[in-house]
């Protein structure tokens, strides 16, 4: 218990006995805000975690976190854990809606299974949990909102039934799986199984939340299953470690590999239709020590290619980027980490251009949209052909447009230099921090100089940020320090987006998901581009002949009008597209 303290200027503090004691321990709030909230709480009759929250002084995590710890509870982030379906099992979904609570992991061994609630130090409600589960409950502080949104998400996508079911029937499965007793390419055997429910949950509510990727990993006493949804890796479910083998199996029969082998990484596809929607599922296995790992990447079928303002390229990027399609020869290259949305911006540029009379040729790994007319090759390193064989090979085609997924290797780049230099318009990827840091890269690549400045229109780079729900969202005055960085990072854009606006610069808002959104809402929905345009000019010609560095070529395209990718970031952050946490997670690479 806090005693009462003396501060450096001589103040003493008085305890509250409260959690409130533990905020101003960590400097979450200072003693002249505690006076005044002990204040207000004696005239107002109010509870000290109301009026913070009323007055928005700290949100409702940090006071979650502060009632746990003085209370000597623990609190759990529900948005961060995956739900152990065994122990969401053994609890009504009417009994927790009732009393608001939400069990997500059970411990066998210690016979307990751990329940986020409302309130903790509830011991009636405690001990008619206990009663109802069977094991010793372990309560856990948890935020309000996100409780209540995860009981009803999680419920809906309860696979308990299905997994103890399949706890019954795991041992069968996997010696009939194992011996091949009956198991076609099609998995007959299978189609009733309760392992194949478990998958095609597992798989339509992928679909449903728009993930790009499943991942299905052993651990040393379960199984999680995570989803990449708008680019961020959530865990979801965890599964039982005994039906680990079968479900590993089922996806494997699927997707025509060979179940028994276990010891080398495998890779396979297999078609998939759930909600009216078909996709295109990419498999990849590896051995792990605690047992193979699958990723799944799900590439929806007949989806339409976005147009370039749909990704958010606009003003005098959208501008150079449509005067470089038109030029006939040189090369255009995209540039971001893996998952920054490089090769979706080639597609929507090649359907702009495409017509009947050119030739798009495209080598890809994999081929993640198909565009009636144009000729797109799927690299098969097994059997030899790669980007550079493939591009090679391209040149005997009469192309007229060639796009190379990846610019890998060195020959790969000399093969595109002199393609461009034969009359083609070739696009292409490389993997850089920044459209400036392409040139050098391609430099280290042995790329000659005089053909790299006589050969390059344009360099464009790009990263992926999450759109706010346009349905949920709400405005709010930011910290001067935001506010701050923003003039800081913007410079005379911030001024100009003020003026275009009609926006007070002193009186700034931006926006955020709104918290009281219904529980079927997610924070973000979408994503949307941000990027940075680099026009290859005289000025920047002679400097990639000097090999200038990343720095140099940057400030001249600066100079020249180009826009960061932070400072694009931050403009649709001030119209309200996305937040500037997004930006900074995302556009912070230097």
């Amino acid at each position: 218990m806090l005693t009462a303290q003396t501060d450096s200027s001589g103040a003493v503090y008085i305890p509250t006995n409260s959690f409130v004691d533990v905020l101003y321990q960590k400097g979450q709030l200072t003693q002249a805000q505690v006076e005044l909230l002990r204040q207000e709480q004696l005239s107002a009759s109010e509870d000290y975690e109301s009026l913070i929250k009323n007055q928005n002084l700290l949100s409702a995590a940090i006071i979650n976190q502060a009632k746990a710890e003085y209370n000597h509870l623990g609190y759990v982030d529900l948005a961060a854990v995956g739900i152990d379906s065994e122990a969401l099992g053994l609890l009504d979904e009417a009994i927790a809606k009732r009393y608001k609570v939400l069990p997500f992991a059970l411990d066998k061994e210690q016979d307990s299974i751990k329940i986020a609630m409302l309130d903790p130090l509830d011991l009636t409600t405690i001990e008619f949990l206990r009663q109802k589960t069977g094991h010793n409950v372990e309560a856990y502080y948890a935020d309000a909102e996100a409780l209540e949104r995860l009981i009803v998400e999680r419920y809906s996508q309860n696979l308990s039934t299905e997994v103890d079911e399949a706890l019954r029937t795991t041992s069968q499965f996997q010696n009939q799986a194992a011996r091949g007793v009956a198991v076609n390419n099609s998995g007959q055997i299978l189609r009733d199984a309760p392992i194949n429910r478990i998958v095609e949950n597992i798989l339509d509510f992928a679909i449903s939340s728009r993930a790009s990727d499943v991942h299905i990993e052993p651990q040393g006493n379960s199984v999680r299953v995570r989803y990449r949804i708008d680019g961020i890796l959530v865990e979801k479910l965890i599964l039982p470690r005994n039906v680990h083998d079968a479900v590993i199996s089922r996806i494997k029969i699927m997707s025509n590999l060979k179940i028994d082998e276990k010891r080398l990484p495998q890779d396979g596809r297999f078609d998939y239709a759930s909600s009216g929607k078909e996709v295109d599922l990419r498999i990849s296995t590896l051995p792990t020590v605690h047992g193979e790992k699958i990723v799944m990447r799900l590439l929806e079928k007949n989806t339409a290619v976005p147009s370039l303002q749909d990704l958010g390229l606009r003003g005098l990027a959208l501008q150079r980027v449509m005067d470089s399609i038109k030029i006939p020869h040189g090369i255009i290259l995209i540039t971001g980490p893996t998952g920054s949305g490089k090769t979706t911006t080639l597609y929507s540029i090649l359907h702009m251009i495409n017509n009947v009379g050119v030739n798009i040729m495209t080598i890809e790994d994999p081929v993640e949209y198909q565009i009636p007319g144009v000729s797109q090759v799927q690299v098969n390193p097994k059997a030899g052909l790669t980007f550079a064989s493939g591009l090679r090979s391209f040149l005997r085609q009469d192309p007229d447009i060639i796009m190379v997924g990846e610019i890998r290797d060195n020959e790969t780049a000399d093969l595109a230099l002199q393609a461009s230099l034969t009359g083609h318009l070739v696009f292409s990827t490389l993997h850089t921090n920044s459209a400036a840091g392409a040139l050098p890269r391609l430099l280290d690549m042995e790329a000659e100089p005089f053909l790299l400045s006589s050969s390059m229109l344009l360099t464009l780079g790009q990263r992926v940020v999450r759109r706010i729900n346009p349905n949920y969202k709400e405005e709010y005055k930011p910290d001067e320090t935001v506010i701050a960085n923003i003039k800081k990072v913007l410079g005379p854009l911030f001024e100009n987006f003020c003026k275009e606006n009609n926006k007070d610069p002193n009186n700034i808002t931006l926006f955020r998901p709104m918290a009281n959104r219904p529980p079927t809402e997610p924070e973000y929905k979408g994503r949307v581009a941000i990027f940075e345009v680099m026009a290859i000019t005289p000025q920047i010609s002679q400097l990639i002949m000097k090999r200038s560095s990343e720095p140099e070529l940057e400030g001249v395209a600066l100079q020249q009008g180009m826009m960061l990718m932070k400072q694009d970031g931050y403009l649709k952050a001030l119209e309200g597209v996305t937040t500037i946490e997004e930006v900074i997670r995302v556009a912070e690479v230097k």
